[in-house]
């Protein structure tokens, strides 16, 4: 396993991060019964040993956070575990950490993050009186959290969020299909390095959105259609040497066993540079298929 340095913190992360999904046994209203908690268990064994140190989840994953407190517990104190919350509102917020806190079996995070910022007025909402960022200023004060970031789907609001507070981490879809064809994140990199920010990266593997009806195989998990690495395992790892040629810290694979050990068992022979020809090729082939928007909302 290769690491990198985590922007200013001191946290040396593995360049392929474990997502919370991976061990959810139920998600999206949906259950999983091969997914429960021996799944979880053998699948975050499967992480450690394999080097993995940086595990990353929230309380929208099903029952994520349940199974993999009790996975992790043999390992809690080898490995940077990074949470979040939704909530855009202080007392609401505050009980989920606390609920977050239990159920993984910790008495603070290494990285917590306000979640899912999707748009100026999810900024607005944060940072209003009474919201979320009253709490977020206070955790590592207050012991509970080492940093503190945030998750992004939206450039603008990114780039925002970075104006009002000194977060030390985001985490962001890196992706080559909507970087290439729409630069999307570009604005953003641009900023996380100049102030040295960590730079977490998601949707490295997805190839597109789902096809109205399609058949979701092995990636039932998955919002949006990940790249069948068994079918075509040159592009998983184009995919992957494109998001790494950005510069970004770590990827954190698709919530799927398939996607994650793919991405750790390649990593050691990713040198960050991508097969362009390939990625071109397949830009072709799901041009129009965003799988959200990519104007800066």
């Amino acid at each position: 396993m290769k690491y990198t340095q985590l922007g200013k913190t001191d946290i040396r992360v593995s360049r392929v991060s474990y997502g919370g999904i991976v061990s959810a046994g139920y998600y999206d209203h949906v259950s999983y019964p091969q997914e429960g908690q021996d799944a979880s268990d053998r699948y975050v064994a499967w992480a450690v040993d394999h080097g993995v140190n940086y595990f990353d989840v929230a309380p929208g994953y099903g029952n994520a956070q349940d199974q993999l407190g009790i996975s992790l517990q043999p390992y809690r104190k080898q490995v940077s575990l990074a949470c979040k919350t939704q909530f855009r509102d202080r007392a609401s917020a505050e009980k989920d950490l606390e609920r977050s806190l239990k159920l993984l079996k910790t008495e603070c995070f290494d990285v917590y993050q306000l979640h899912a910022v999707s748009s100026m007025e999810d900024v607005e909402k944060a940072f209003a009186p009474g919201g979320v960022m009253e709490l977020m200023r206070t955790l590592k004060d207050r012991g509970i959290a080492r940093y503190i970031g945030f998750t992004a789907h939206s450039e603008q609001a990114a780039l925002r969020m970075l104006e009002l507070f000194p977060f030390d981490t985001v985490l962001f879809p890196y992706n080559w299909f909507m970087n290439m064809e729409h630069g999307m994140g570009n604005r953003l990199l641009e900023t996380l390095k100049e102030k040295n920010l960590g730079i977490l990266c998601m949707k490295a593997f997805i190839e597109r959105k789902w096809k109205e009806g399609e058949d979701r195989g092995c990636f039932p998990k998955s919002w949006c259609k990940p790249i069948d690495t068994d079918a075509d395992p040159a592009f998983g790892t184009a995919a992957m040497n494109y998001a790494l040629s950005l510069g970004v810290d770590t990827l954190i694979p698709p919530g799927n066993f398939k996607s994650f050990s793919f991405a750790v068992e390649q990593i050691d022979h990713c040198d960050g540079k991508p097969d362009m020809d390939l990625l071109r090729n397949r830009l072709e082939e799901v041009r129009g298929m965003e799988f959200f928007a990519a104007s800066p909302v």
